[in-house]
């Protein structure tokens, strides 16, 4: 018998979701420091524990039981951390706005194309593709927020277009799943 808590699926004040919550409250101060200093030690540290505490809520709710609000509030606190960071690296002049654009049309697309399959009973969880793009997304931001790296412009300039591609290749398996798995539910009917 074990004493550790577990959650059922219609939890929502979890453990994982109280990080994934923090992480959500957290990043508009990132992204002013951002656009306030670039890079900085404690904007730095900052940007580590918000985007490195993504796999600790994934491991808790992993161990005591994933949620239907997790599964909801994970990808969005990714998005939020990923997109904002990256736009707030575009307005402080430090990143170009078109990989940012291509990165941002990719969220948009999967977002509603994962909304409008799930609202029709599909789910389409994320790939290991997805997770390393949203790593890649990250480390852009990272490597500019970090004193020792930040100038070196084409560390984080090559994270930044890795990601554009890795974005656009998750993109790709998303809908050929999601394709997939469509045809599958119309045969069988």
């Amino acid at each position: 018998m074990t004493d550790q808590a577990t959650f059922g699926p219609s939890a929502l004040m979890t453990p994982a979701n109280l990080i994934t919550i923090v992480r959500i409250a957290l990043a508009p101060l990132a992204f002013w420091m951002i656009l306030d200093e670039t890079s900085s030690w404690p904007l730095f540290a900052l940007w580590f524990v918000i985007t490195v505490s993504d796999s600790v809520d994934g491991y808790l709710a992993r161990k005591q039981g994933a949620t239907r609000s997790g599964a909801f509030l994970d990808p969005l606190a990714d998005k939020v951390l990923a997109l904002g960071g990256l736009w707030a690296m575009v307005l402080a002049g430090r990143f170009w706005w078109f990989p940012v654009v291509l990165i941002t049309i990719r969220e948009i697309v999967i977002s509603v194309f994962r909304s409008y399959w799930g609202r029709r009973g599909l789910a389409v969880p994320a790939s290991k593709v997805a997770k390393f793009k949203t790593l890649l997304q990250f480390s852009a931001v990272g490597w500019v927020v970090w004193p020792w790296f930040t100038d070196l412009t084409w560390l984080a300039d090559g994270f930044l277009w890795a990601a554009v591609a890795v974005s656009w290749i998750s993109a790709i398996q998303y809908i050929l799943a999601g394709s997939a798995a469509t045809s599958t539910m119309t045969d069988d009917h």
